[in-house]
């Protein structure tokens, strides 16, 4: 789990993406590739920004909830804890 983590975090588009669900949470995709167009200067397709999540939701940093035909993404935090305690403070 930690090297899928560790890949998902990787990458500064992806980073973005968990910035922007901190600040607004169970947003769609939509709303996503607005908001990373609006505020950060991100053009990427959907496709993209679907993929970018798609490996998120791998290491289980984003999670979803379908709602008829809207999928909103959710950030959990919860995987973070395995690097936190990887390695414990002395």
């Amino acid at each position: 789990m930690p090297d899928v983590l560790f890949k998902a975090l990787a990458d500064a588009t992806r980073r973005t993406i968990l910035d922007e669900l901190t600040q607004r949470d169970g947003q769609t995709l939509f709303e996503i590739c607005g908001r990373l167009a609006m505020k950060h200067d991100l053009a990427s397709s959907r496709q993209a920004i679907s993929q970018h999540l798609a490996v998120l939701e791998e290491a289980g940093l984003v999670t979803t909830r379908r709602e008829g035909r809207y999928k909103f993404h959710h950030l959990d935090t919860t995987p973070l804890r395995s690097i936190v305690e990887r390695w414990p403070t002395p």
